[in-house]
């Protein structure tokens, strides 16, 4: 905790520092970022959002504290220390349970919020932005300031609860992107109005005067989400524009406390991740773009086990993917528009990278372990790596990677990974070449 607030420190003061945020709990991915904060000897900051950890399980199926207890103990088994871990809770607020009235979804979120705080997570992200059932659309700014409130007064009443008080700090923010991306970009994204940003603060922080929170409970909050001008959707990425975002970078240099939490930054070009940072986005969230080079990684296998193994013994794990998905369409139907054809190639390639929902189904862990099984027993050519994976391909040439599947996919991951220690100023000199662990 104390070295993620240095890390905000040292950005607010002008310095190159920042830390990124692994939205993601695919264990392969974890892994990664495991690897990659131990060769960069640095700051991992791992969060789950409310849909994949919650009271209920997820889509992971894991309560908060099973996702810490599964974290802690994948760190240990790579000789990471858990020192440098820390947690966050992404989008903690009625996210889950918008198709119910406010009252009902407000009392799920503060459940949610206990079990985060009461399992270990220290960064808590007050996400009430979205409408529920029975609210006006667009909702205004003093309720979403006010629910946020309420919700850290829970997390401050669970903190106190325990018998080692947890060390919190706060996320806020109206002006929230759609967690996972969007279906479409707007035309002309533009970043927050600077009015619009000191007004959320203010707001946020009458909402926490009325509830009675006191000045040191205002200021854990760390950092406030706007939109800086970056966007996904399922084919397109808009990039960030370090002219057009000058005047927030300006706003938020003068406040002695906050920094800008900076979410949907996945797929930027590799130089807009350092100016963000030097804008004092100190925060960068990546989640999709993680899962994306995970999938690029074993679909890549995949055609190369068609090149190395009969028919009959093979994987399929595109095929499977596809049969999972058209067979259980609810996390990808009311995203990915078109016709048949378009559909079918958004959920094998869209941004949205909406697969990362099914990796835990049977059938697709069935096909991942045949298929990494399939290539363990098979010495990967390297004319067939440079085919379909060049970037590997280049490593293995140089020593620096074995042509083992595991490793591949890790590296693979890991590329994406070390663009955002980069930017962060975390990456250590000896990890620039991404070697395998």
């Amino acid at each position: 905790m104390n070295a993620l607030l240095e890390l905000l420190c040292a950005n607010k003061q002008g310095q190159s520092k920042g830390i990124y945020a692994v939205c993601s709990a695919h264990p392969m991915v974890l892994r990664a970022a495991i690897q990659q904060a131990k060769a960069d000897q640095s700051l991992l900051l791992i969060e789950a959002t409310a849909n994949q950890v919650n009271q209920d399980g997820g889509y992971t199926g894991m309560q908060p504290a099973d996702f810490i207890a599964f974290v802690h103990n994948m760190a240990a088994g790579q000789g990471l220390a858990a020192s440098q871990l820390c947690f966050g809770g992404d989008h903690l607020g009625p996210v889950c349970w918008t198709a119910l009235p406010a009252l009902e979804a407000m009392a799920k979120a503060e459940t949610l919020i206990a079990a985060f705080v009461r399992a270990g997570f220290h960064k808590i992200h007050l996400d009430t932005s979205m409408p529920c059932a029975d609210d006006p659309k667009p909702l205004p700014d003093a309720v979403i300031a006010a629910r946020a409130a309420r919700l850290c007064q829970v997390a401050e009443q669970t903190a106190a609860s325990l018998s080692a008080p947890a060390a919190l700090c706060y996320v806020i923010g109206t002006e929230v992107p759609a967690p996972g991306g969007v279906s479409s970009l707007e035309q002309h994204l533009q970043p927050t109005p600077v009015a619009n940003v000191a007004d959320t603060i203010a707001v946020h922080q009458q909402a926490f005067a009325a509830l009675g929170l006191s000045d040191d409970v205002w200021q854990k909050v760390i950092a406030v989400v706007v939109q800086p001008g970056v966007e996904f959707d399922n084919t397109q990425v808009h990039a960030f524009d370090a002219v057009a975002s000058k005047q927030l970078a300006d706003f938020i240099a003068k406040d002695p406390q906050l920094v800008f939490e900076a979410h949907s930054t996945d797929y930027q070009p590799q130089s807009r991740y350092q100016q963000l940072v030097q804008q004092h986005f100190a925060i960068l969230k990546v989640g999709p773009q993680l899962t994306f080079a995970l999938r690029e990684a074993l679909f890549a296998l995949c055609y190369i086990e068609q090149q190395l193994v009969p028919v009959e013994a093979q994987s399929h794990l595109i095929t499977v993917c596809e049969r999972v998905m058209q067979l259980q369409p609810g996390h990808w139907q009311k995203f990915y528009p078109g016709n048949v054809l378009e559909q079918q190639l958004l959920r094998q390639y869209s941004y949205s990278d909406r697969i990362r929902y099914y990796w835990q189904q049977p059938a697709l862990q069935q096909a991942v372990s045949r298929l990494i099984d399939n290539l363990s027993q098979s010495q990967i050519p390297l004319p067939l790596l440079s085919q379909f994976m060049p970037q590997q391909y280049q490593a293995v040439l140089n020593g620096l990677l074995t042509a083992e599947p595991q490793a591949l996919v890790q590296h693979h991951i890991r590329l994406v990974l070390q663009m955002y220690a980069s930017a962060c100023g975390l990456a250590h000199p000896l990890s620039s070449s991404v070697q395998a662990a």
